[in-house]
């Protein structure tokens, strides 16, 4: 190839790339080169060294890259120049430097999203992990026999407590003699409250040790009995 074919490449692209293009000599140019897109927290931009030999555009000019700003490991480097290779080949017998600049252009943009996605991707995988750290500090319990019971225990206490001061509450607005029959009224258990209380204790039994039998019988004749006595007492009360 004459030097007067290269040279009108060398115009053409010195009219493409005013600023970017650097002519080292009548056989060697240099062409900065940066993605179309590319952020600022992520800037890349590399150098495109370009040496023709005499058989040009017949055979590949020799190139090499040199990153001038951001980050390009030795593995994007080879594999954006074997890009250009097979690029130039198809463009064997014309001038090629406009096409190989506007593909490792392309290719820098690749570049660029792929590590805006490994970026994102790890974002989520921390946003996962986190919320999975926080679901596991936060789910229930699950239940068993013994913390049923361990439960029940606490509840039980914690009603007895209110209860308790509710009693406090209501007995200070009774009289002294109201608050003395109250007492005697809820110190006597009638037939049927014991039967349940009982009934009560025979169920947590049976759960616990197996079947027991109760008889009703003798839990409705002692709240008879009782109901009589109480009748009997109210009456005296009376005369």
């Amino acid at each position: 190839m004459s030097s007067e074919v290269l040279q009108e490449e060398f115009e053409v692209l010195e009219s493409i790339y005013t600023s970017e293009l650097s002519k080292i000599s009548d056989k060697e140019i240099r062409i900065k080169a940066e993605p179309e897109d590319s952020p600022e927290d992520q800037a890349l931009k590399v150098t495109l060294h370009v040496q023709y030999p005499d058989d040009y555009p017949d055979v590949l000019p020799d190139l090499s890259i040199e990153c001038t700003e951001g980050e390009i490991d030795d593995t994007e480097t080879k594999g954006l120049l074997e890009d250009l290779r097979r690029m130039g080949e198809d463009s064997l017998g014309m001038a090629m430097t406009f096409t190989l600049v506007t593909h490792l252009r392309e290719r820098l943009s690749d570049i660029v999203r792929t590590r805006k996605e490994i970026v994102k991707q790890a974002e989520l995988e921390k946003e996962r992990i986190a919320l999975e750290e926080e679901a596991t500090r936060t789910r229930g319990t699950p239940v068993t026999v013994a913390s049923f019971k361990a439960w029940k225990a606490k509840f039980d206490a914690e009603r007895a407590e209110i209860g308790a001061r509710e009693e406090v509450e209501k007995l200070k607005g009774m009289t002294p003699k109201e608050r003395e029959e109250w007492k005697r009224a809820i110190a006597r258990l009638s037939g049927r409250q014991l039967f349940e209380r009982n009934k009560n204790l025979e169920e947590e039994n049976l759960m616990e040790e197996g079947t027991v039998s109760v008889d009703i019988s003798q839990y409705e004749r002692r709240h008879q009995e009782e109901q009589d006595e109480e009748e009997r007492i109210a009456f005296s009360d009376s005369d």
